[in-house]
């Protein structure tokens, strides 16, 4: 730029110069009389200036490519194009790692045409509002929003409804269509003045159908009273007017002209002193202007280096509300795999006439569809299925390595450069017919285990045992296993009828025990090693369905510091695979206390991690979508790193990924992260268990070998793990 600003500077100098010789008629005939190609010339230099102004201002521009350049089939997207543009289409946008696949526009439309999005507007107006006031913490999830709205405070089901409820249509409160019987509904939508304006409407007059939260309704009045909440609760900010707030706090910083949208209809209700602006439908913008936001989404909150909305925020509003119908606050999601050729992390928000906005993190992908109904013979969520995800997906190519293997979640290890197992044929195998085996290296010197399904080591229980309990002890290469009889921890059940142990850990002589399929799961605690147990009178009733504890050293020596981890997928169950991994820690002396735990939210752009005492507030710590399942942690001394085991859930062997299946080995400097890969694979060469862990007894104290417990062929399954280090490491 500075170039260019001397180049125009240094022409009209030279100009200036020479004219300073002349008389004024001189001057203008001199001036205008030059030649062609000097005007040429300052023609080129003025419009190089203008676009550099531009993109200055704006800071980011999209650039395009070739699909295949990106993974998606050219010939499919060129079909999907075409068959879009003879459904009705007026503007198609797909954009795959941050660059330009395919823009299209009708001959009557073009990317500067802003186009009305109908109730995307839920996600991109509403939705993006409340992640303001979630993130300035006017507000939160779960607060009865009748402390927001006096009139409900009277009603006993009103009363209970919450932010959550009414972003996720969970609220109970009836929906409105345009022409319906109830005169209230039609009213709804003539949008007078108060006091006949839809936001009165929605709160005087909207029946509720049922409680809050059981059952799934889709609700237009529900997010005008998500839109009258955000703006009582900002009451006394600055501004609660949801139109500045938009435009200062997000459309603006991330690039969107004011004359690329409008919202609410181009209208400001004052009800109760508030300044309301409709957020259910009412929006107009360009195709770019969508995708931006569908941008900031995608980077959860981020933009191009700024931190625009916290991570929390952004998967606060986008993300599964948790409650029947899998709905963000304002957003769909396909948490519950409403389109199961749909990644699980998808999330769209959509409108009559089809009008789409889908971000696909796990895809680094954006689209944008506007046009009319794509067909008139289905509902909108079909119509966009169809037409529009399916085909969009099929047109996506898996991304592979030359190998032939799925790429990892996580990039390599900066410390790990290669991983070698020993041959499968040295794998050693003892219990036969029993798994699970989570490890903890007990104070005495032995290591402490479970089993699930089985008898055991020899000599082998009488019956078979949905969760027993056993002792290591010796090296690897000279195991001696030892059952260890207990009345108050043995379970019987198979499968997901008996409990199991998921984690076990010893920590200042006591060892712990989490067990699940136990609605979701429960602690137990044993003072004599494991003969006798004391079971909690709590449970984690909310996601942790898989739950391990982090292990360090014996009897947790070389912890790094006075809390003890916990990790689970993000699922009530061990049978339902998940997209992120979470983290709980409590005090070590304070397991028993249920009030105790945190639960791990987000880092903050210090690099610190964030805790809250609120599972709801929950984030993850791991992300692999559709593919976290069942795992193991302990700490390596000798690297100071964090090695996590995870075994993935999909196999295609009717016994399930103890015979055959994928796994991945994570290394981290910290028990939150960052994560990146040590070993990755689609299917390793035996089965890779449905769980394992490297117990830390069994790590050299280089921390270059290591020995993987894990269920493979149903067995108490050893194999050994030699690490070469990078270069820089050694």
């Amino acid at each position: 730029m500075r170039q260019q600003i001397e180049m125009f500077s240094c022409c009209f100098s030279r100009v200036s110069e020479n004219r300073g010789q002349m008389n004024s008629s001189d001057k203008r005939r001199t001036f205008w009389n030059r030649p062609l190609h000097f005007w040429s010339a300052m023609l080129t230099i003025a419009c190089l200036f203008t676009a550099t102004l531009r993109c200055c201002a704006e800071e980011f521009q999209w650039l395009s490519t070739n699909p295949a350049e990106v993974g998606i089939a050219p010939e499919k997207l060129e079909q999907l194009r075409q068959d879009l543009a003879r459904r009705k289409t007026k503007a198609f946008l797909v954009i795959r790692h941050d660059r330009i696949v395919c823009e299209w526009y009708s001959p009557d439309h073009g990317p500067d045409r802003k186009h009305g999005t109908a109730s995307l507007a839920k996600a991109i107006v509403g939705g993006m509002a409340l992640a303001i006031a979630l993130d300035d913490g006017f507000i939160t999830l779960d607060e009865p929003v009748a402390k927001y709205i006096p009139q409900w405070q009277g009603d006993a089901s009103k009363a209970k409804i919450t932010v959550r409820h009414l972003g996720s249509h969970t609220s109970g409160l009836d929906d409105s269509r345009p022409n319906e019987e109830a005169s209230w509904k039609d009213a709804f939508w003539r949008r007078e003045d108060p006091p006949n304006d839809p936001f009165t409407i929605a709160r005087d007059q909207t029946p509720l159908l049922f409680e809050p939260g059981e059952e799934f309704k889709y609700s237009n009045p529900g997010i005008a009273m998500l839109t009258y909440v955000i703006a009582s609760a900002m009451r006394n900010s600055a501004d609660a007017n949801i139109r500045n707030l938009l435009r200062d706090r997000i459309y603006r910083p991330i690039g969107i002209a004011d004359n690329e949208w409008s919202i609410g209809y181009g209208k400001t209700f004052e009800v109760d002193g508030l300044p309301l602006v409709a957020a259910w439908g009412g929006g107009s913008f360009t195709a770019r202007a969508t995708a931006r936001i569908g941008r900031l989404v995608l980077r959860e909150g981020n933009w191009q280096g700024k931190q625009i909305l916290t991570q929390q925020a952004i998967r606060q509003v986008t993300q599964s509300a948790g409650l029947i119908g899998d709905c963000g606050m304002g957003w769909w999601t396909n948490a519950g795999e409403r389109f199961p050729f749909l990644p699980r992390d998808a999330i769209w928000g959509a409108g009559a006439g089809d009008e789409v906005l889908l971000v696909v993190p796990s895809l680094d992908l954006i689209m944008v569809r506007y046009g009319n109904d794509l067909a008139p013979e289905a509902s909108s969520q079909e119509n966009i299925g169809q037409y529009l995800f399916r085909p969009l997906m099929e047109a996506i190519i898996r991304e592979t390595s030359d190998t032939g293997e799925s790429q990892p979640p996580y990039p390599p290890s900066p410390i790990v450069a290669e991983l070698q197992w020993d041959s499968p044929e040295k794998v050693i195998r003892l219990a036969q017919g029993s798994d699970n085996w989570p490890m903890t290296w007990g104070d005495d010197g032995r290591l402490y285990t479970a089993y699930g399904d089985g008898w055991g080591f020899e000599p082998r229980t009488p019956h078979k045992l949905s969760l027993g309990l056993a002792a290591i002890e010796g090296s690897p290469l000279e195991i001696r296993g030892v059952n260890i009889r207990s009345e108050s921890a043995e379970q019987y059940g198979e499968g997901a009828r008996g409990k199991k142990a998921s984690g076990m850990l010893m920590v200042d002589g006591v060892l712990y025990m989490i067990v699940r399929n136990a609605q979701n799961a429960q602690l137990a605690r044993s003072f004599d090693h494991g003969k006798t147990w004391e079971w909690a009178q709590w449970k984690f009733t909310v996601s942790f369905g898989c739950p391990t504890f982090l292990n360090y050293g014996c009897n947790y020596a070389n912890a790094r510091d006075e809390f003890v981890y916990i990790y689970s997928p993000d699922s009530d169950s061990a049978y339902t695979p998940a997209d992120r991994m979470i983290l709980a820690r409590v005090p070590k002396d304070s397991l028993w206390n249920e009030s105790a735990y945190e639960y791990f939210v987000r880092i903050d752009s210090a690099g610190r991690p964030q805790w809250s005492r609120d599972i709801q507030h929950r984030g993850a710590v791991f992300v692999n979508v559709g593919r976290c399942g069942r795992s193991g942690i302990s700490y390596n001394v000798g690297l100071k790193r964090y090695i996590w085991y995870q075994v993935y859930p999909q196999s295609d062997h009717p016994g399930g990924p103890r015979f055959s299946g994928g796994c991945g080995i994570f290394d981290a400097p910290e028990p939150w992260g960052p994560w990146t890969t040590v070993f990755h694979t689609d299917g390793w060469d035996v089965g890779p268990g449905e769980s394992g862990c490297f117990p830390t007894k069994w790590m050299s104290p280089d921390g270059t070998e290591m020995w993987l417990v894990f269920s493979g062929e149903d067995c108490f399954s050893v194999r050994r793990a030699k690490l070469t280090l990078r270069k820089t490491n050694m």
